[in-house]
């Protein structure tokens, strides 16, 4: 297999549901002519286009964003849009990287996602059903006793949120299932359709004289003072390069796509649900997801949909009914769905880095060439927060850029030809682990 197989997209590339309800009516024209920039980005999903709004914001808008199919085809359009706490899986995986006070910083970092996706969408008008509420679910009691950490370090972050360790039958006051046994309301974060989230944003980045070009699909760079990217049409020349793909990077830059290996995650949405029955699943009409290495995922939304994703635990595949597949795990949480009918079924790529923490930083003897990459499955609040990061490194500099960026990233042997076998190990090695970490 190389790269990202066309064949794996085809079976993948399905109606979903934020393609069923995208509300802003956005396309850009191919690139045809060659243009000039400060800042060229390759990749339009949430990395690329946040990281040129912030640009843009700071007064950087000679920018150009180059997208090889349409603005968010890749994990900003197939994703559960769940808006939650953190960065990575696991902070204590940089640990040894960055210190105490460098991990200090980090956490503090990790919270402020949704806030930044709040103001966003204040301040730009984005209609992206935002809708606060989240749970984090416990099936047993070593959980629970994860779960009463994490209540503490929210509450020392953000004291003044709506933040409860619930247990017993408690938990049934936000979340109508019989297989947990605690669930940390965190009424900070939520929920928001991703896509229309990321069409906003781009709306806002053109709005202050930012260009995108959709597809225009990147065939070369030529690297230097100034950066060449050239597609098959057209030519992009500027003084800085920002390399924003993840998932769908292909081989384009060989020092940075070796660095991640891609595994898959699988969503459906089911047939709109009778109000009474959405209060029975949520009746903070929330967003959830348990605490396990590889965790079940779901949300209810305006129309009265249940999202419900996952990955596979240990083995690493993509099973051949992607409804059925997940309509077993939804059951598993509400049996009493067994009538419902699932009318959207997908999945895609994530590009996970091996110590599932995000990737940012300059290419090796390239100082005006950045990169992002690795959310690990964690992308639609995390973005936010790394992209912000991310423009304070590309324009002024800050220390909270020089600490991210100094984190090693680990290139990961192989990833191509034992792809199945790499990460079939690696979710092997996430599950046993989590035995130690208190998430199994």
């Amino acid at each position: 297999m190389t790269a990202l197989d066309p064949s794996i997209m085809n079976r993948l590339d399905s109606l979903n549901y934020y393609t069923v309800t995208k509300k802003y009516d956005l396309a850009f024209p191919r690139l045809t002519d060659d243009v000039d920039a400060d800042v060229v980005v390759i990749g339009g999903g949430f990395s690329g286009i946040n990281t040129a709004l912030e640009l843009a914001e700071k007064g950087i808008t000679n920018i150009v964003v180059l997208e090889g199919r349409h603005l968010g085809y890749g994990g900003t359009g197939r994703n559960g849009g769940q808006v939650m706490a953190g960065i990575g899986h696991d902070l204590n995986a940089v640990r040894k990287h960055v210190g105490p006070e460098g991990l200090e910083t980090l956490f503090k970092i990790a919270n402020l996602g949704a806030g930044i996706i709040r103001d966003r969408i204040a301040r730009y008008d984005i209609d992206a059903d935002f809708r606060q509420g989240y749970g984090y679910l416990a099936y047993n009691q070593r959980q629970i006793k994860t779960l009463k950490t994490w209540e503490e370090e929210f509450k020392s972050v953000d004291p003044d949120e709506d933040i409860e360790l619930l247990t017993g039958s408690a938990v049934k006051t936000i979340i109508g299932s019989d297989v947990y046994a605690g669930a940390l309301k965190h009424m900070g974060g939520g929920h928001v359709n991703s896509l229309n989230l990321l069409l906003g944003e781009a709306a806002a980045f053109v709005s202050h004289g930012g260009r995108i070009f959709e597809n225009s699909p990147v065939i070369s760079v030529e690297y230097g003072d100034r950066v060449t990217v050239r597609t098959n049409a057209g030519k992009v020349t500027a003084s800085k390069l920002l390399w924003a793909c993840d998932s769908f990077l292909n081989k384009l830059e060989p020092s940075i796509y070796g660095k991640t290996v891609n595994t898959f995650a699988f969503q459906l949405a089911t047939e709109p649900l009778p109000e009474e029955t959405i209060l029975r699943i949520s009746p903070i009409r929330g967003a959830y997801s348990d605490i396990r290495p590889v965790i079940d995922y779901f949300r209810v939304t305006n129309e009265n949909r249940l999202l419900y994703g996952s990955a596979t635990r240990l083995y690493d595949y993509i099973p051949q009914d992607l409804a059925a597949w997940n309509r077993a795990l939804m059951l598993k949480t509400f049996p009493y769905l067994k009538d419902v009918k699932v009318e959207l079924a997908w999945g895609g790529p994530m590009a996970c880095s091996a110590n599932l923490f995000p990737q940012i930083g300059t290419l090796d003897g390239r100082p005006n060439a950045f990169y992002v990459q690795g959310y690990s499955g964690f992308g639609v609040t995390p973005s936010h927060i790394v992209c912000k990061v991310l423009a304070e490194g590309m324009s002024e500099g800050s220390a909270r850029y020089d600490l991210m960026s100094s984190i090693p990233h680990v290139s990961i042997l192989g990833r191509d030809v034992a792809r199945a076998g790499i990460t079939s190990a690696a979710k092997t090695w996430h599950q046993l682990s989590g035995y130690f970490n208190g998430r199994r």
